[in-house]
């Protein structure tokens, strides 16, 4: 929303709101050694893992340690790996203090989501509760060109996802309504996410961590057809079951 000082003429600039997408590093550990050793570890020298991409560190997890964190050097690290770190969340006063000195802000509180209910594994699809009826809006469909990363969310509120590039392993695609992904499809993805029984997920490259459509899902605890595996395919919901076909 542009903001403008009553009886003023048009400045050269206009002050909007904005969303844009970012990777959450959630700290399991304060010790920077540790962090660095396994985050080196995990990525070696790939320097095409991250593409300039902004960066919350969210401390919840670490909110009670007492060791200090030394924001600097953890700043230095994912720079170093081509991320723009820019924010913290769900620290202590101290710890929070601590990165605004490291020219850290602080960013909203990352949303509580359900976890889910433990099953077992010879169920291949279970129902997700809560899950609502209803129809997903009509609007235009979100276009996503750049690869989704691990720790990345997209969702596509009331219409249909595109996704041109790969989504990663421990990334997530949600969609109100279909979800087409022309690549690799790694991550979890989540169509029809208000309740809409006929969205459908499509990749050219089905090897996910999870699908669900309409709060139905399924993880690959149990191995998809071979049929479907890796190969072009599409993932419908039909009654209270998830059909996989390919393409």
């Amino acid at each position: 929303m542009a903001v403008e000082t009553p009886g003023a003429a048009r400045t050269s600039f206009d002050l909007k709101s904005t969303q844009l997408p970012v990777v959450a590093v959630v700290l399991k550990s304060s010790d920077g050694a540790q962090i660095e050793a396994e985050f080196r570890r995990q990525l070696g020298d790939d320097q095409s893992f991250f593409d300039d991409d902004l960066v919350v560190i969210d401390l919840a997890a670490v909110r009670d340690e007492t060791r200090p964190i030394d924001f600097p050097a953890l700043v230095a690290l994912l720079k170093e790996h081509r991320t723009r770190p820019v924010a913290v969340r769900g620290g202590s006063e101290t710890q929070m203090q601590a990165a605004f000195e490291a020219g850290l802000a602080a960013a909203p509180e990352a949303p509580q989501r359900p976890a889910p209910v433990p099953v077992e594994t010879v169920h291949e699809v279970h129902e997700a509760r809560g899950a609502q009826e209803l129809p997903a809006a009509s609007v235009p469909t979100l276009v996503i060109d750049k690869p989704v990363r691990s720790g990345q969310q997209i969702y596509a509120r009331g219409g249909d996802l595109v996704v041109l590039a790969i989504v990663n392993f421990g990334a997530e695609v949600i969609a109100d309504g279909s979800i087409h992904v022309y690549a690799p499809l790694r991550g979890r993805a989540m169509a029809g996410a208000r309740g809409d029984a006929t969205a459908r997920i499509y990749t050219t490259c089905l090897e996910p961590q999870l699908v669900s459509i309409a709060g139905m899902y399924r993880t690959t605890d149990n191995e998809l057809p071979e049929n479907v595996r890796g190969k072009a395919a599409q993932v419908r919901l039909e009654g209270e079951k998830l059909i996989f076909e390919p393409l």
